[in-house]
This record gives C-alpha cells, structure tokens and sequence, in this order.
C-alpha cells in the first residue's frame, strides 16, 4: 500500500467515523430521525473537506499498479467516503446530473474499471474483504448496530460460500457418488448457520437503530455521471450457486436472469467466474428427476432425501430473511417514515413497493412454493417426495 493510500485508510478508520458519529447524534436528537438537511453543516464540510484532500492526492499519485487486493482496498475506501457523502446529503442523485464528488469519482473510475468491478464500495468492502487493525474493522459509524448488522451478515455469507463450494463438487462426483452425501451434509450445516445468523440479527438488532443509522448509508449514489445503486448483502456468487445447483432458480427465467445481471459487476472477479460457471453446470433437481425414471439403487433414497432436507432448509433461510428481517427492519419502519423521505428508502433503487414486491417472488423461487405466475419447483419437489413415501 502506497504512503498516500495508507494515509488515507487510517483517515477512514478514524476521523472519518468520528465525523460520521457526531452527525448520526445530531440526526437522532429530532423527531423527524430521517431528516439531515441542515444539520450539522460544519461537520458535513469537514468531510468533504478532509476527504478530498487524500483522494485529490491519490488521484495525482496514479496507477502504483500494487495488485487487485490494494487497488480494491482503496475503491472500498473512496466508496465508504462517497456513500456517507451520500447519506449525509451532500450528495443527492436526484437534484444532480453529475456527481459533484468529481476527483472521488474519478478514482472510482479508473479503479473500477481496470479491476473490473462496480466503480463504487460493495458489499465486500464491508464484509469479506475488510481487513481489522488491532480487532476492528472498517465500518462508516461506530453505532453497536452497525457492527451487528455486519458481523452476522458476515457470517451469514461465508456460511453460504461454504455450503456453494461443497454443492459445486457434488456436480463433478454424480448424485450417486457415496462423497456426495458428505458434501450435502456440509451444506445443510451451513443453512444452519445461516438460519441461526439470521436469527440473532432478528432478536438483538435494534429496527430504529438500523432503519435511521445503519441503512442510510447503502442508498445509491452517482459515481461521475451514472447512479449505482447500493450494496446489497446477496452481492456474492454463493447464494446463486446454491439457487442454480438446486434446481429452484433457473438462470434463463427472464426475472433471476436479469437479478444476475445486475449484480456481477458488484461481485469480487472470483465469484463473478464461479457465477458464469454455474449458470453452465446441470442442476441437481434434474438429476434427481432423471433418476426416477430408471431402475434405482440402494444409493437413492438417502441422497434424495438428503437432497429435499437441503432444498427445503434454503427456503427456509429465504422465508427467513424476508418474513423477518425484510419486513421487521424495512418494511414497518418505513410505514412511520415522513412522505418526503419515502423515495429514498431502499437502497437498490425501486420503489419499496416495487421491491418487496420482486424480494417476495425470489423468496417463493427459493422455497419451491406453489404459485401460478411464476415458475417454481414446486411440483418437482412434490414428486421426489412421494418417491421416497412409496406413493
């Protein structure tokens, strides 16, 4: 890491929270939490201020050509500080036509582009690949929310790149092979730590503290001339591998075809590799379907059975996150939200009705449930079922 890009790194790990912290105190003294116009005004000077001078500089420095982890590093640094300019209200897409963060983005660009990835802080940034100093790790406040929210969410992600990895080699052993067995215990445990992840974060994480300090800072934000929208915790490959392994989530149904689209560039190169494999690699669903066509052996029934228990835990863990935390940390907040706050409430871009709307589609694709507008694996599931109860 270059002396600038350290620099600039300790200025986010430090100032850069305390300026963050002061205005979160200042926005949560008034009735209306959600308003931040012309509050703390010096502070939000300072931050501007204090920011572009080490991106002014970096920008100057150039291309050190250091390697993909140091030049994501440093895009992860110049988005944190894009965001809660964002938050914060210096920035607002749509009173702007350009950002007015013109150095920022800048850097934004020219990283992105040579690195691949979204010219703007990713989910990543704050969770797989954010380095502690001494046991703390980057964060935009230091509000006990935000570190819960993101350690379980953390959590939940490296919990779901587990059980992705393992559901990728049943693929290349057969449904049959004895190995395959493990692997899909392996993914069930990792459900399991989903679902208790989960869990926790529905039974300890604030709803004000998250809906008014936490979320905020994911909204979009213009980067140069183009609106990126925000961070999304399903930002990462393994959560689709294990929609597209199973069998419930087609990649060539038009509406989770479009979902992947959107979201490769906001993906690490790795998982975006890992992503295009998949959408190439047969489905287990149908393996387990052309199996009963055969003769069948002794192998089957336990693997197939496995095989229910693992479907049925990952539409748990989608029925979860939406019938929970979707709607106890999103959707009543915004209920008691101020009119002219609510074309700012979701962080992907939609309408919020638009939005649960599409999240409450890809949790029934996820839990094969029974529905007539849309493709799910409904019926599929229901045949393996009564082939393992002798029906």
């Amino acid at each position: 890491m270059s002396t600038l890009s350290q620099q600039f790194d300790t200025w986010i790990r430090t100032s850069f929270v305390e300026i963050n912290d002061e205005l979160e105190a200042l926005y949560w003294q008034q009735e209306d939490k959600a308003n931040v116009q012309g509050v703390g005004d010096a502070l939000k000077v300072e931050l501007v201020e204090q920011g572009e001078s080490y991106i002014r500089a970096l920008l100057a420095e150039g291309n050190t050509d250091e390697g993909f982890e140091q030049a994501f590093d440093l895009l992860g640094n110049v988005g944190l500080y894009m965001a809660a300019c964002r938050r914060h209200e210096i920035t607002e897409p749509s009173r702007e036509r350009c950002s007015p963060l013109q150095d920022a983005s800048a850097l934004a660009m020219h990283i992105g582009a040579s690195i691949g990835v979204t010219p703007r802080f990713a989910t990543a940034h704050l969770t797989t690949h954010n380095k502690a100093i001494n046991g703390v790790y980057k964060r935009f406040t230091s509000h006990p929310a935000e570190k819960l929210f993101v350690d379980y969410n953390t959590r939940a992600i490296l919990a779901y790149k587990r059980g992705a990895e393992a559901l990728m080699k049943v693929h290349h052993l057969g449904i049959s092979h004895p190995m395959s067995l493990d692997l899909l215990e392996q993914l069930k445990r990792a459900l399991l730590d989903v679902i208790e992840s989960n869990q926790t974060l529905f039974s300890r994480l604030d709803t004000d503290a998250f809906f008014y300090v936490v979320r905020p800072y994911y909204k979009p934000y213009r980067v140069g001339k183009e609106v990126y929208r925000g961070a999304n915790a399903g930002d990462f490959a393994g959560i689709n591998v294990i929609d597209m392994m199973l069998g419930l989530c087609p990649a060539n149904d038009i509406s989770y075809g479009q979902m992947l689209v959107e979201k490769f560039l906001y993906m690490m190169p790795e998982d975006q590799a890992t992503l295009r494999e998949c959408m190439r690699t047969p489905n287990l669903m149908d393996a387990f379907l052309q199996a009963l066509e055969g003769p069948r052996g002794e192998w089957f029934d336990e693997a197939a059975k496995l095989f229910v228990q693992v479907c049925k835990l990952h539409g748990d863990t989608a029925i979860q996150h939406h019938n929970q935390l979707v709607d106890k940390y999103i959707a009543k907040p915004s209920q008691h939200m101020q009119q002219q706050h609510m074309d700012k409430v979701t962080a992907s871009g939609p309408p919020l009705e638009v939005l649960l709307r599409d999240l409450s589609n890809l949790r029934d694709r996820r839990a094969a449930a029974k529905r007539e507008d849309i493709y799910t694996r409904y019926d599929d599931l229901q045949r393996l079922r009564a082939a393992l109860s002798g029906e």
